[in-house]
């Protein structure tokens, strides 16, 4: 009886053939063909969600934050909603991070709505608006006491500036986006979005997307809309422009653009740690 390669016999697929024994003289080599290539990991398109999964993926809470100051006499009821005393920010923000929370920043969003990458734990995401001098004394060192980092939408007509109100400039900005924080964009001089014609288009978006840009030697591909208002017939024209995503308020997402309706909830002043926490789960079910 003639003898066999066992491996030809068990795996032919794996091995290009066995030689034959000195017996087996009639005896030929079994071979794959070379030019069939096996697919690999990198050979492999990842498939993009659409818009209906985006939208059925489980919201990731996103707080925004404007003023953190005391109160003043002069601060009308409305614009209490948009400013915190540091010490209860203070007290908002140890709470989260007592509770497991753990900071995303918009690119580790994105690839979680679009491509379905893992977020770690109890992900949350803290923005800023306007450049508030009292986001780089206050919210920045408070949110690094607990590793946290932050997203800063930055109206560049206020960089620098200093009255009633002060602003960063730009050696804060740029220490922001070094030590992990990502800059983004929030219009030159906080136009309503839903409002802007084709030149606004240049001085609210593009010169501010490059003043940002050479601020920070990085890019700039998330935009926030002031007052947190939009107009769906514009939302295409952000990523013409080079956006990636863009934030609202607590208002309803556009269903065709998810991704440029990102939803945020406000921390007000009045609110205790609790309350914050019930706005949480409340908001992003």
């Amino acid at each position: 009886m003639k003898k066999f390669c066992l491996g030809a016999l068990i795996c032919p697929f794996i091995f290009y053939g066995c030689q034959p024994s000195s017996g087996d003289t009639n005896k030929t080599a079994v071979h794959i063909d070379s030019s069939v290539k096996t697919p690999s990991v990198k050979d492999s398109v990842i498939k993009a969600n659409t818009a209906v999964e985006i939208i059925a993926k489980k919201e990731v809470p996103v707080l925004c934050y404007h003023q953190i100051r005391e109160w003043l006499p002069s601060d009308g009821n409305r614009a209490k909603d948009d400013i915190i005393a540091p010490t209860k920010f203070k007290e908002h923000i140890k709470m989260l991070a007592d509770s497991g929370y753990h900071s995303i920043l918009p690119d580790q969003l994105y690839d979680y709505l679009v491509y379905n990458k893992p977020l770690p734990s109890r992900p949350i995401m803290f923005t800023f608006d306007d450049t508030d001098l009292d986001q780089f004394e206050v919210a920045y060192p408070t949110l690094k006491q607990y590793g946290f980092k932050a997203v800063y939408f930055i109206m560049t007509v206020s960089i620098g500036k200093k009255g009633r109100i002060s602003y960063m400039n730009a050696q804060q900005i740029k220490e922001l986006s070094d030590n992990g924080n990502v800059i983004a964009s929030h219009t030159y001089d906080h136009k309503n979005f839903a409002k802007f014609t084709e030149e606004d288009w240049k001085t609210q978006i593009d010169e501010p997307t490059k003043k940002l840009e050479k601020i920070t030697g990085k890019k700039v591909e998330y935009f926030a809309y002031p007052y947190g208002v939009y107009k769906a017939s514009l939302l295409p024209k952000l990523k013409e422009h080079g956006f990636k995503a863009a934030f609202i308020l607590s208002t309803k997402r556009d269903e065709n653009y998810p991704l440029y309706t990102i939803r945020r909830i406000i921390d007000p002043g009045n609110y205790t740690a609790r309350n914050l926490m019930h706005s949480i789960k409340k908001s992003f079910k």
